[in-house]
């Protein structure tokens, strides 16, 4: 069963189009939501297993120009 995560974003000021947009085109995101409070987006991806979020996070949502912070919260029940 894949495992799924949503992917808190806080963005600079102005930025968070340009983001979203970026995270729309990555192999494993499923959604992306721009949403109101602390933080601008939500993404939710899907991935094989726990190794291969940690590495979609770390190596293409974290270079990704514009992302402040990022929060990753694994889903614990569900499927992808």
């Amino acid at each position: 069963m894949p495992t799924k995560a949503f992917i808190l974003i806080e963005t600079s000021v102005g930025k968070t189009r340009d983001v979203g947009e970026a995270l729309k085109k990555l192999k494993g995101v499923t959604q992306v939501d721009a949403v109101t409070g602390p933080y601008d987006i939500i993404a939710v991806v899907s991935a094989p297993d726990l190794n291969s979020v940690g590495e979609l996070v770390t190596n293409k949502v974290h270079t990704i120009g514009g992302i402040v912070r990022t929060v990753t919260c694994l889903s614990m029940i569900g499927s992808a």
